[in-house]
């Protein structure tokens, strides 16, 4: 036995081994005053020790004989000749305000980034632990990096001064996201494989807002993004909510442009968020079966979060340290999470995103949003994101209300107090309140009837509105999606399984059976058509009323009466 570890270890010392194993780093996780944080395995500058003897002996001695690993410390920028107590304490402060990664922990070393003009000193007594002080032009004890850096927490190697982000971990306790990602180095992304100790839920890692300063160029810089898992991005899988097109399908060779369109804008994808499965309509619980639905924070946290961007609207409405999410909106995708999570969320006008690279539901309807907790927030990434996008100088000063969607008027029939329609009334009047203006009710049902001969391709008289509308959308998200992703995957699925079925979940298999039930050559068409007049007629008649003479304001108001 002896002799054959001897044998052993002379071929791996000599290189004569027959595996050759190829070891990369994925980061380091790090726990430092209570936290969790990720270090990536890159580092971002390192220590010029050549230049400074003296500090390279001081970090070798925190080192504790290569036991310490990392040592943590906080770069702060200044102008000024001599750095004070009293100039730390207002950095603190600074940064306990708009940063959640950085923490008193960083003040174990103290790197001061020098950008004025002679050669500065500091007079420091902390009170917080602090180790080492360096400056970066410094006669006597100064050390220059390799490269600038921005400030904020980083990571320190004792022995080589490489340095280092710090990410911290967050826990992904109401199951939103399927995993956090991190930018892999080469143009794409990487699920991260950090994970904090304990938990039973993914990790999400989130770098320092302290290192971005936005930009004309970068108005977004630093804001953390989500992604809903129909958009394709470089380096990760597109699963659509279903475990057998995640598995069977590689990762993707590039990034949607709706959302490469957002990191250039600065932003930080910090991960994949679920998507009820291939964006169709399903309910909490019941119908998630692939994956658990997330839970909305509202109420006592089981309301369902709608669907289908559902992870999207969660994971904006659960965590403040998430600034977007994107998710898309085809028949309501958006504007149900956005109401039952309690955040901004939009369906903007069809066209005015490029969805090359997303998952279809019908490419006739889908449209991309994004998700925020306010609206200046939301605004920043509307202004970035879409093209043609207008800024008003006055608010509006119509509300139009179609009584027809609410059951009644609630003028002449107010609302009961307690239920949902006195609350949307509430709403109204204070919104009638702020714009010193009083709704325009309008029955898009009587008005369809009194107007729409007068629009080309309806018969006379027309069908009523929901009759020519009944299976519209219906007929279009069935046919489109089991041309464009459903027989595809299925048939490519089952000649690699010999011959079995990938699972789906209830709710599209209802919808594609739906389809292939249809057995008419024209139905797609004709359901295109009714959505083009309807289109047609809404844009001509109803807005056209508030911008011109077609019918006028008064023709909307009788047709309520």
């Amino acid at each position: 036995m002896k002799l054959l570890s001897d044998v052993l270890l002379f071929l791996v010392c000599t290189g004569l081994w027959a595996v050759h194993a190829q070891v990369s780093s994925s980061g380091r996780t790090v726990v430092l005053g209570g936290q969790t944080y990720f270090v990536p395995p890159s580092p971002v500058a390192q220590f010029k020790f050549g230049a400074g003897i003296a500090v390279k002996a001081q970090l070798e001695g925190l080192a504790q004989g290569g036991s310490v690993e990392l040592i943590p410390f906080s770069l702060i920028a200044t102008a000024s000749k001599h750095f004070s107590t009293g100039q730390l304490q207002e950095t603190v402060s600074l940064y306990q305000s708009l940063d959640d990664v950085w923490s008193p922990s960083f003040l174990q070393g103290i790197y001061l980034s020098f950008n004025g003009s002679g050669s500065p000193t500091a007079t420091l007594s902390t009170g917080e632990g602090t180790k080492i002080v360096v400056l970066s032009n410094s006669y006597a004890f100064g050390v220059p990096l390799t490269k600038a850096l921005p400030p904020g927490p980083y990571f320190v190697e004792p022995l080589t001064g490489n340095i280092f982000e710090a990410w911290l971990l967050y826990s992904d306790e109401n199951q939103s996201f399927l995993y956090g990602t991190v930018a892999d180095g080469k143009g794409g992304f990487t699920q991260l494989s950090a994970h904090i100790d304990g938990a039973a839920t993914e990790s999400v890692a989130v770098p320092s807002r302290l290192y971005f300063e936005a930009t004309p160029k970068q108005p977004l810089a630093g804001a953390r993004l989500a992604v809903k898992d129909i958009f394709d991005v470089a380096g990760l899988r597109t699963g659509c909510g279903n475990r057998a097109f995640y598995t069977f399908n590689p990762p993707k060779n590039t990034t949607a442009p709706a959302i490469q369109r957002l990191l250039d804008g600065g932003a930080i994808l910090v991960g994949k968020v679920k998507a009820s499965q291939f964006a169709n309509g399903e309910t909490a619980t019941d119908d998630w079966v692939d994956y658990h639905a997330p839970y909305n924070p509202r109420g006592e946290g089981y309301q369902d979060g709608s669907s289908s961007s559902t992870g999207s609207g969660t994971a904006v409405a659960a965590y403040p340290w998430l600034d977007y999410a994107v998710g898309s909106d085809t028949g309501g995708s958006m504007r149900g999470p956005a109401g039952a999570n309690g955040v901004f969320g939009n369906r903007p006008s069809h066209g005015a995103v490029v969805l090359d690279d997303v998952m279809p539901l019908s490419p006739e309807l889908d449209t991309a949003g994004i998700f925020a907790r306010d609206a200046k927030t939301w605004q920043k990434a509307g202004l970035w994101w879409y093209e043609n996008f207008t800024s008003f100088s006055k608010f509006p000063k119509t509300i139009l209300f179609p009584v027809d969607s609410f059951g009644s008027s609630f003028l002449t029939n107010p609302p009961k107090n307690g239920t949902a329609n006195a609350m949307f009334n509430t709403f109204i009047q204070k919104l009638e309140a702020f714009l010193n203006t009083t709704r325009t009710e309008i029955n898009l049902t009587n008005l369809w009837t009194e107007t729409s001969p007068l629009i080309a391709n309806v018969s006379n008289p027309p069908p009523p509105l929901r009759t020519m509308l009944n299976t519209t959308y219906a007929d279009l998200i069935s046919l489109d999606q089991i041309a464009l992703v459903a027989d595809p995957f299925i048939d490519g699925f089952k000649a690699a399984h010999s011959g079995q079925n990938p699972f789906i979940d209830p709710a599209p298999l209802v919808r594609w059976d739906y389809g292939r039930s249809l057995n008419d050559p024209n139905r797609k068409a004709e359901a295109l058509n009714n959505k083009t007049v309807f289109m047609n007629w809404f844009q001509d008649t109803v807005i056209g009323a508030l911008e011109g003479p077609n019918i006028g304001i008064d023709s909307i108001r009788t047709s309520v009466e």
